[in-house]
């Protein structure tokens, strides 16, 4: 059975795992109604609408 001819120091293996917990921006749509940016496949929150129709009725200051 091999082992290790020395010990991993703490530096080395958190090195070889930093890349793994790296997290992407989500990706952001342009809503078709308003023009604002929103999460893809989500309600835009700027207007309420989703797929063309209004889901969330938003008030009009």
């Amino acid at each position: 059975m091999a082992v290790p001819a020395r010990k991993t120091s703490k530096a080395r293996k958190n090195k070889r795992r930093s890349s793994v917990w790296k997290m992407d921006a989500p990706t952001l749509v342009k809503c078709s109604n308003c023009g604002g940016y929103a999460v893809a496949h989500q309600v835009c929150g700027n207007c309420g609408y989703y797929n063309g129709k209004e889901v969330i009725a938003k008030d009009e200051d």
